[in-house]
């Protein structure tokens, strides 16, 4: 009887694999792939929602660190798998700290990790506050596309919070084709409403640009408004601030009251992501014991499963899906490793003998 224990190969076995490599991808290099290709982004984050919306992929729930002693904080980790052509594995570990604004740090930092398809090995760390950032405004853009697809274009846009959130999507929005006539922009802090205004001033659009010190200006002269705050509970309150039907990306989540979900059409990333962790979408759950509020998916929305109607508010709320920043980040991987700029790590993986 053979010893099912043996040490031994048996006849025919494959030969040893080659050592997993390992690389590490600064921010840097992360911003030098992805900067002026918002085109071709928002386009790969399209490919990533439909393999999404056709089981294609491993998305499991985030995951919450939070600090008895540091309320405001927390960081999250995001598991997923991805198949289509990318086929890669990984997961995103991001911090979101709002204190470190007033010392004059970014408010989010992250890093991604890549492992692969066939041997499970991690093979890159990617900086991803540069990634997440990205694919958020990419996700955005997108659904502004979709969702005002059957209604009239929008031609002004109000930006409510002023973060490195609401610069990418600007971003994206202008990358990708959008001229708006007016720019509207508030922020409970000024100094980032006029550094805000300052940076779409540098970008040279053609838009006029307002500072609204009223939150409800801001929406009731915006037909497209982007909410890209910190807020932790709900502070628009009022529905009739939005009855001129404008198109809502609720990026932050946390913004809008059921009131004003209830009286509009909802769309949002994954219904089982969204409808958690008391965002506003899960407050209406909660408040009406049913998910009926909600009209469907942005992946029901492109492939005709449903449509934004034109005479209502239209909401679009984005939990986030692990699967977008694994797919960004494969992106940058393979550009800068065509690019002969991957900083391999030497004897990363040490211990790759059984036996010794």
């Amino acid at each position: 009887m053979t010893d099912v224990l043996s040490s031994a190969a048996p006849a025919g076995s494959p030969e040893r694999a080659a050592a997993p490599t390992f690389a590490v991808i600064t921010g840097g290099q992360v911003q030098r792939a992805l900067r002026g290709r918002e085109k071709d982004l928002v386009e790969l984050v399209e490919a990533v929602y439909r393999l999404h919306d056709a089981g294609d992929s491993v998305n499991p729930p985030s995951y919450f660190l939070r600090f008895e002693d540091r309320p405001t904080s927390r960081i999250i980790a995001l598991p997923a798998s991805l198949g289509g052509t990318v086929r890669v594995d990984g997961l995103k570990w991001v911090s979101s700290f709002p204190e470190n604004v007033g010392t004059g740090l970014p408010r989010a930092s992250a890093v991604l990790v890549l492992n692969d398809h066939d041997t499970g090995y991690p093979f890159a760390c990617l900086e991803s506050s540069i990634i997440s950032a990205t694919r958020t405004a990419a996700s955005a853009a997108l659904a502004a596309d979709w969702l005002s697809r059957g209604r009239t274009r929008p031609t002004r846009v109000g930006f409510f919070g002023t973060g490195l959130i609401a610069r990418y999507i600007h971003t994206f929005l202008a990358g990708t084709g959008w001229d708006f006539e007016e720019i509207g922009v508030h922020d409970l802090s000024a100094d980032s409403a006029g550094g805000f205004r300052g940076y779409l001033e540098q970008t040279g659009t053609g838009a006029r640009i307002t500072v609204h010190d009223r939150a409800e200006d801001l929406i009731r002269d915006s037909d497209l408004v982007v909410f890209a705050t910190i807020a932790g509970k709900p502070h628009v309150t009022d529905p009739a601030w939005f009855t001129h039907n404008p198109l809502v990306l609720h990026v932050s989540l946390r913004d809008l009251a059921p009131e004003v979900l209830l009286g509009a059409a909802n769309f949002v990333d994954d219904v089982d992501h969204c409808l958690k962790a008391d965002t506003s979408p899960h407050l209406v759950e909660q408040l009406t014991g049913s998910r009926d509020f909600l009209n469907g998916t942005l992946g029901d929305v492109m492939s005709g499963r449903a449509a934004p109607p034109p005479d209502r508010p239209v909401v679009f709320s984005p939990f986030g899906l692990g699967v977008l920043d694994l797919a960004v980040g494969k992106y940058v991987h393979d550009e800068v490793s065509r690019a002969g700029d991957l900083c391999l790590i030497d004897d990363f993986f040490h211990e790759l003998r059984r036996y010794g």
